[in-house]
Formats: structure tokens, sequence, C-alpha cells
């Protein structure tokens, strides 16, 4: 059974790294020109939403937000499950991303292989000019030769940890926290 190990964000942390992330993806891209968010379901969704808040209330504008589900590019799955195979439909933007930078916006990057399936469903959408990942915390374990270009918090973890990412959207809080399996 987990158990909670510690609480490292609360709600007013989260919102100064959402702030300092937005900053820091207008001070890379020269701005929100050509810029769009695109948060990976579930929890990076809400994030991506934050995000371009702070950007329209730093820069007057704003950007484009979507949603991709990235349930079926998982390396995960398999044939021997297609029964319970989910069938998703195209991603939840209305507008290109040919030509953009986007930016992916997930909650934890772990392994790389969420952030690796993304990118492969990106491609099916268009060709954006740039690529590039925002994470809530960066926990570690790569797997894969990725990395996040902007990062609220590197937490450390043993692979008998786990992070937990809570949003008031999906959870009626927003907080970090860290149990042990």
């Amino acid at each position: 059974m987990p158990t909670l190990k510690a609480r490292l964000m609360d709600d007013q942390a989260v919102n100064r790294v959402l702030t300092r992330i937005a900053h820091e993806i207008l001070e890379r891209n020269g701005g929100c020109e050509n810029v769009c968010l695109v948060g990976i379901r579930r929890r990076g969704e809400p994030l991506a939403r934050g995000i371009a808040q702070k950007i329209t209330a730093i820069e007057g504008q704003s950007v484009p937000v979507g949603v991709l589900d990235i349930t079926l590019y998982r390396d995960d799955l398999t044939a021997a499950n297609e029964e319970s195979m989910p069938t998703v439909g195209p991603p939840a933007f209305s507008f290109p991303i040919t030509g953009k930078r986007v930016v992916l916006v997930d909650d934890v990057i772990f392994t790389g292989r969420t952030a690796r399936a993304a990118i492969d469903a990106l491609f099916e959408t268009g060709r954006p000019d740039q690529i590039q990942l925002a994470v809530l915390v960066d926990r570690g374990h790569r797997e894969l030769p990725i990395r996040p270009d902007f990062v609220g918090k590197n937490i450390p973890t043993s692979r008998s940890e786990l992070i937990a990412v809570k949003v008031p959207e999906l959870d009626q809080d927003s907080a970090v926290e860290i149990w042990t399996l």
C-alpha cells in the first residue's frame, strides 16, 4: 500500500513554477509569436492551460493550447490485448502545428517514453519547426535520450517511489507529493 512520504510543493509553489516556466518559454522563443502549447492528456492538459494563462498575463497576447492523447502511441500496448485497445480520435486542437514551435507540456518526466509517444503523435498531425518539452517535475531514471527544455523542479527519486501531481481540475487540489510503494 503506497504511503505519503512528503508534500513537496503546495498550490503557491506550483503557481510560482508555472509562472517561471512561462517566462522561460517566452525568453527562449523571443515572445509568443508562432508558439503553441500542447498538453499531454491528463495532467499535462491543465498545466498547459495554466502556462498559457501566465503567458497571456505577461505578454497581453494568448497562445493556442491543445490536448494530445498518446494512448495509441505508447510502446506498452501490444497486439495481445487488441480487444481492449482504446480507440482515439484526432488530437483535440484546432490549429495547425506545421511551422510552429510546439511546447509539449506534461506533469512528470520519468523514463522519457511518454514524451517519445507524444512526439510520434504530433508528427501525425503536422511538421512543427521545433518541439520543446516542459514538465513540472523531472524525477530522473531516463530510458530514452530525451531531456526537457523547461523543468519546474528536479526531484531525484528511487524506482520504489512515485511522484503524484495534483491539479485542481482533476483532484480539487494543486500539489506535488512523493509516495513510497
